[in-house]
């Protein structure tokens, strides 16, 4: 347990973040499963309003550094891929 009172609000503002952090992940991973749902009907229209959605989400997080910057851009760039398979597979 944290002695001095640095100490102690240091441990306070480190579970106000934790809170918040598990939040932001927690919804991006919901606006993922959204985008995953539309994929899986097939509707190429609604995966794309999706992915814009999921696309501000991801970025708002790794703006506030819940999330590296560059994990964020991993993960929209694999949502894109698969949207643009299920674009090419509509398409032929």
């Amino acid at each position: 347990m944290a002695q001095s009172l640095s100490a102690k609000k240091r441990a306070r503002q480190n579970e106000k973040a934790k809170t918040l952090n598990r939040a932001r992940k927690s919804q991006v991973k919901t606006q993922i499963k959204h985008f995953d749902a539309a994929l899986e009907q097939g509707d190429a229209a609604a995966a794309a309003e999706q992915l814009r959605l999921v696309t501000i989400k991801l970025d708002k997080t790794a703006a506030t550094s819940t999330m590296h910057k560059k994990t964020a851009s991993r993960k929209k760039s694999r949502l894109v891929k698969r949207l643009n398979a299920l674009v090419a597979k509509s398409d032929s």
